[in-house]
This record gives C-alpha cells, sequence and structure tokens, in this order.
C-alpha cells in the first residue's frame, strides 16, 4: 500500500490512499474521535469530510455538515505537510492553512495520515 507523503494530490490522498487504509484499521481511525472538513485549493483539489468518528470511519466527497475542524489549504501546501508534519505551524503563521472548529484536532491530522502508512 502507497503511504499517505507519496500521495501525488489531495484526490489520490482522499479518493485512493486513505479509504483502504481506514477500512482496514478502523479501530484505529476512531481513536481520532473527530470529523475533519477538508477544502483543498488548486489543481488536485476537492473537498472530503473524513468522518474518524464514532459512527465513521469513511470518507465523503464534498461538504458534510457537522464537521468539527475545517482545514482549508491548497494542494501543494497539503502535499508538504504530508511529507512534513513539521510544517504545519507554520503554513497556519503564514496564512496559507486556515483552520475552524477547534484547532487542537488539527493537532491530531498525523494520525489520520499514519494509517496509511
Amino acid at each position: 500500500m502507497a503511504t499517505a507523503s507519496a500521495a501525488s494530490s489531495a484526490t489520490d490522498l482522499f479518493d485512493n490512499l486513505l479509504p483502504p487504509a481506514i477500512s482496514a484499521t478502523p479501530d484505529a481511525a476512531r481513536e481520532v474521535n473527530a470529523i475533519y472538513q477538508f477544502k483543498v485549493t488548486g489543481e488536485g483539489g476537492g473537498e472530503w469530510s473524513v468522518d474518524l468518528s464514532a459512527s465513521g470511519p469513511k470518507i465523503t466527497k464534498g461538504v458534510v455538515p457537522g464537521a468539527n475542524c475545517t482545514l482549508e489549504l491548497a494542494n501543494s501546501d497539503l502535499l508538504g505537510l504530508m511529507k512534513n508534519p513539521a510544517l504545519g505551524m507554520q503554513l497556519f503563521m503564514t496564512g496559507k492553512l486556515k483552520v475552524s472548529g477547534d484547532p487542537m484536532l488539527a493537532m491530531k491530522l498525523q494520525k489520520l495520515f499514519d494509517l496509511a502508512k
């Protein structure tokens, strides 16, 4: 299985890499206990809801109401973040990553990406 850091785009990550990873490890996915909304701009971008709550895990294309944390960023920045999680704070501080809802949940994102390793 390809890793999240090997994704060629947000579309590749959310449509191809993460769904089988969270299906293979549903209990680990539910440990995150949050619903994320991703709004990714640029080529290869799109919108996805990632449900890692007790009712999940599942990834849905588009905007789904009830997200605990919404992240907005460019496709190229998402790819950089997956390769180097420490980049998150820099993206946030420079306004390239917008977080709404519970910002503490953004810190748990690495757990999501780790599922696809």
